[in-house]
């Protein structure tokens, strides 16, 4: 089997166009590879977004020039007041940071360097650990894509543990187990415990080396298992590596498109930055590595963590990387690691998604303070305090910021919309660029809508995610409405 052809079986039905689809078994993804940006026709609703957001960026670009004046007399307004100069003093100080940071990320981006697949006698044992839940018929296409890896048979153990879905995810995980026999192994959770402790299962179960868990509604490509172990060879102190995550589903609805230009500005650039400092602070859930050793040295604390008095049901990802870092081991990113995941294609399921990840860096950056100013490893250190002090600045300040944008809508609209549209042309304009360079310039464009909706539409997740970090709850994982 080829991770980039179709799988094509004996229980089809044609369509009037004469393609196949597949009734009873699934399809890889494989196809998705090389034909995802072409099979589509284009999106009328896609091109409307595109046009007005540019619109209301050359409009706002209009407004600031026309409004000079104004803009000079608002400064001047808080200048003289005590609130307004120490808000202006500490966002200036905040600017300045960020500004600094951004070229210092930029160095460090210059400076990453995926590490090259070593050879098949040189990869470690491996174990895959593929958690579902109501995934239904995705998880297999997921065991499908991970059965095609380029590596060695005898090295790689396939586990998929079902955790008590309420859906058909347990007959596609018996279907795959048919066809690939002895090389995947099953099992029920006889409950849904978690995520967590279907991957603590895994540990358990598992007895590669390294241990590889992927999401359940996510394909890889062939040679990326290969690429994201390589560096448990290289480098001894390396504990865990991030994959290289993007959107599979972004063939027609608006969301996944913008996320999957997101995708790359947040793992090719941000991550690659990290990774230059040996402290990448999150392995996604979708795609990570870890060696095993320094998962056990973990692994009870991990399970049975616990947040103002409530066990930890979100956030696996964030607290594995964090222990591990805590171990004084290395993290890394691996941009040719390649991943394809399915994200919310509405409004609701990406905000959801969003608080999520939120109450989970709330979480997590708390944990992170207790030891990123210690010795907790060889080496400088600088790097990565930097990088805890400049993710916790965008929590500290969600609240100020929050309020002083409501006072600015309610004291002066005009400025306000016009100046944060306009900022927003000015700051996407990397993105764009970053995408445009190392993919397609024709999708770059939706770094600009992306952050229009996230300004506009997502600003209060952050300030949510502090006030309910306490909150229990996936949010993301329900039963797919019956069609």
């Amino acid at each position: 089997m080829n991770t980039d052809t179709l799988l094509n079986t004996s229980n089809e039905t044609t369509l009037a166009n004469g393609q196949v689809k597949a009734k009873n078994v699934g399809t890889h993804k494989g196809s998705f590879f090389n034909s995802i940006a072409t099979k589509n026709a284009i999106n009328p609703w896609g091109v409307v977004v595109l046009i007005s957001t540019f619109l209301l960026m050359i409009g706002s670009a209009f407004l600031v020039f026309d409004l000079q004046n104004d803009f000079k007399e608002f400064r001047a307004d808080r200048v003289n007041s005590t609130f307004g100069l120490i808000f202006l003093v500490v966002a200036t100080g905040l600017f300045i940071f960020k500004a600094g940071f951004f070229i210092y990320n930029l160095f460090l981006y210059f400076r990453y360097k995926a590490v090259e697949s070593v050879s098949d006698v040189e990869l470690p044992t491996c174990t895959v650990i593929v958690p579902a839940y109501n995934e239904g018929k995705q998880v297999w296409d997921t065991l499908m894509s991970l059965a095609d890896s380029d590596y060695p048979e005898s090295k790689l153990e396939l586990l998929a543990i079902d955790d008590g879905s309420k859906d058909d995810t347990w007959y596609w995980m018996q279907e795959a187990k048919k066809r690939l026999g002895d090389r995947l192994s099953i099992y029920k959770q006889p409950q849904n415990k978690g995520k967590r402790h279907a991957l603590y299962r895994g540990f358990n179960t598992g007895t590669g080396d390294v241990f590889v868990t992927v999401d359940s509604d996510s394909v890889v490509k062939s040679d990326t298992l290969r690429n994201l172990v390589s560096p448990f060879v290289t480098n001894e102190n390396c504990g865990a590596v991030a994959g290289n995550i993007r959107v599979l589903n972004n063939e027609k609805a608006l969301l996944p498109k913008m996320l999957n230009v997101s995708f790359v500005l947040s793992f090719e650039f941000v991550r690659s930055a990290e990774s230059s400092l040996n402290s990448v602070l999150c392995t996604p859930g979708a795609l990570a590595a870890y060696r095993r050793s320094a998962v056990f040295a973990c692994l009870e604390d991990w399970i049975n963590q616990t947040f103002m008095g409530q066990p930890s049901d979100i956030g696996e990802d964030r607290a594995m990387t964090n222990m591990i870092l805590k171990q004084g081991k290395h993290v890394l990113f691996q941009k040719n690691a390649y991943c394809y995941t399915n994200v919310p294609e509405r409004y609701k399921g990406l905000y959801k998604m969003f608080i999520r990840w939120g109450r989970s860096n709330v979480r997590e950056n708390i944990q992170m303070s207790k030891y990123v100013f210690t010795n907790f490893r060889e080496g400088s250190k600088l790097g990565t305090r930097l990088l805890f002090i400049s993710q916790s600045s965008k929590i500290i300040m969600s609240y100020p910021f929050l309020v002083f944008m409501l006072f600015f809508i309610i004291m002066h609209p005009v400025l306000f919309i016009s100046s944060t549209i306009f900022s927003i042309l000015i700051l996407s304009s990397f993105p764009m660029l970053f995408y445009a360079k190392n993919y397609k310039l024709s999708e770059s464009f939706w770094a600009y809508s992306y952050s229009m909706l996230y300004t506009f539409g997502l600003f209060w997740i952050t300030p949510y995610a502090i006030a309910t970090a306490s909150r229990r709850g996936w949010l993301t994982r329900e039963l797919p409405a019956k069609k």
